[in-house]
């Protein structure tokens, strides 16, 4: 996940590993959907007592636990029967039957969109990614599955994180052949001036590539338009819409950021 979030200019803030205990599960969410913009939750959604995720988010929210149909019809399509349920039947009540809901019965919010909560970013996988209060997306703890699922969900992220103006702030970009620790004292200084107008300086490095990043977030655009030129200046750099987009070809390095 670091990798995946790194490679897109996104800062991985926080990894918490949490009990199956209800109390802290619900804690933990709460100060994270509150704090940051995008949040994952990995395992703890199958069909047995100890898989509590998605009551304890619920609880979380103060949500119910409904069916979601559409899960469910996938389940039914594209599960294989295991071996050792050769009775099994999808419409006839039975523990096992009970144990299957439990993993499509998920937090659901009536005010809001429902197609905003519920995605399926794979399609040869029934499994969905359930989110809740808008940025919290639970995904099963089994790697392989993980890792397709947080891949698949990149067109539906990736939009609302890389541009910050659909959350009412603005992002700038602006790309450095620079060390890290070239720029360190400029850019030290620069975060003690602005911080108090509300703007937050960050540094990226890129590994294997000869540029690395300098960014400008916050809300005032005019005010982070006067700091473009200055940091431009102390950094050596030009501002770019997206990272990477000047990099010239054989420009990886090995050098120390």
């Amino acid at each position: 996940m670091a990798k995946w979030c790194f490679n897109l200019g996104i800062s991985l803030k926080r990894v918490e590993v949490i009990e199956d205990d209800e109390s802290e599960i619900v804690e933990a969410v709460r100060r994270m959907s509150d704090r940051y913009d995008f949040v994952v939750t990995s395992g703890g959604i199958g069909p047995t007592h100890d898989d509590i995720t998605y009551q304890s988010i619920a609880k979380a929210f103060h949500l119910p636990l409904k069916l979601h149909r559409e899960s469910f019809d996938r389940m039914k399509r594209m599960s294989k029967p295991h071996p050792s349920q050769p009775n099994f039947s999808w419409d006839v009540d039975s523990p096992a039957l009970k144990a299957k809901l439990r993993m499509v019965e998920l937090p659901t919010d009536e005010a809001r969109d429902l197609s905003s909560q519920f995605l399926f970013p794979v399609e040869e996988l029934w499994v969905p990614v359930s989110i809740v209060n808008g940025n919290v997306h639970i995904l099963p703890g089994v790697p392989k599955l993980f890792v397709k699922l947080l891949d698949g969900l990149k067109p539906h992220v990736i939009p609302r994180l890389v541009d910050p103006e659909a959350k009412g702030a603005v992002r700038i970009l602006i790309s450095t052949p620079l060390a890290e620790s070239e720029v360190a004292a400029f850019l030290t200084q620069l975060a003690a001036k602005v911080e108090p107008k509300g703007v937050k300086v960050g540094s990226y490095p890129r590994w294997g590539q000869s540029r690395n990043t300098v960014t400008l977030v916050g809300r005032d655009r005019a005010y982070l338009e006067s700091l473009v030129a200055e940091v431009e200046e102390n950094v050596r750099g030009r501002r770019v819409a997206a990272e990477g987009e000047d990099d010239e070809p054989g420009s990886e390095t090995d050098k120390d950021a």
